[in-house]
């Protein structure tokens, strides 16, 4: 009996394919799927906000709050996690880098200025009702996820953008980028669930059923949780799978 081939192994056959790609999902419907799930959580967001706590206004009541979740889930999970993906996309891995880069810190910076939106609303909403700011885990959670935003979309611009940075700085600040941006879109995700559960245990107490009854509302609010981090999740798989990451290039227009 002959001994197995380096092609056999010592075992049996080798399989030629890996198992990821025979469970390969196409790229474009995975990102409509995660569109659609994220227009959801925005959608959601707004129903809770409108239907059981309210509705919305700019007078400094709990109103004025409400916009602090839909802004924030909106801007610093949705938009920051299409952002994220805007190198995933296949058209972007040929032709001029350029315009790509520009949607991606435009869809960034977008993200950043509805955040600094629900920021401003809900500090209002605590100042015109006299309660503390920045007591909260949820809140220390929320400012240090965007003041990392904010210094990693600056730092971004500055290494990418601008035509003066070198090379060297660009291929040395690139995988700590990827990095921080995958970290602070968990982060935001980690912010939002945690400030959804701390709203529902502050609203549904005296006068309301309680939380630990599970009233409708509850049910709501933790299903968006829910819907938000399993959106969070999907981005992150997404910039991680090697098949969607955009081929390296030492071509100029790469370094661009």
């Amino acid at each position: 009996m002959a001994a197995p081939s380096d092609e056999e192994g010592a075992v049996g056959p080798r399989c030629h394919h890996p198992p990821a790609a025979m469970l390969d999902v196409p790229f474009l419907p995975f990102c409509a799927f995660l569109g659609t799930l994220g227009l959801l959580c925005v959608a959601m967001a707004g129903t809770w906000c409108q239907h059981w706590r309210g509705g919305f206004s700019l007078d400094g009541s709990s109103r004025t709050f409400n916009w602090h979740p839909v802004l924030m889930v909106a801007g610093l999970v949705v938009l920051y996690g299409a952002a994220a993906l805007v190198y995933r996309v296949p058209n972007t891995w040929s032709g001029p880098k350029l315009p790509w880069k520009v949607l991606h810190s435009s869809l960034a910076l977008g993200a950043f200025v509805l955040t600094v939106l629900g920021l401003a609303a809900v500090f209002r909403f605590h100042n015109s009702q006299g309660t503390p700011n920045m007591y909260s885990l949820h809140s220390w959670m929320g400012l240090g996820t965007v003041l990392l935003f904010s210094c990693q979309w600056a730092a971004g611009f500055g290494a990418f953008l601008l035509p003066w940075a070198p090379a060297w700085i660009r291929a040395l600040y690139k995988p700590i980028h990827v990095f921080f941006g995958s970290t602070i879109l968990m982060l935001s995700v980690a912010s939002c669930a945690s400030g959804i559960n701390e709203k529902l245990f502050f609203s549904l107490k005296n006068g309301t059923t309680q939380y630990k009854l599970l009233p409708a509302e509850a049910v709501f609010a933790n299903t968006l949780g829910l819907l938000i981090l399993v959106f969070g999740v999907l981005v992150v798989a997404a910039l991680a799978r090697p098949s969607w990451k955009r081929p390296d290039s030492d071509s100029p227009d790469s370094r661009q």
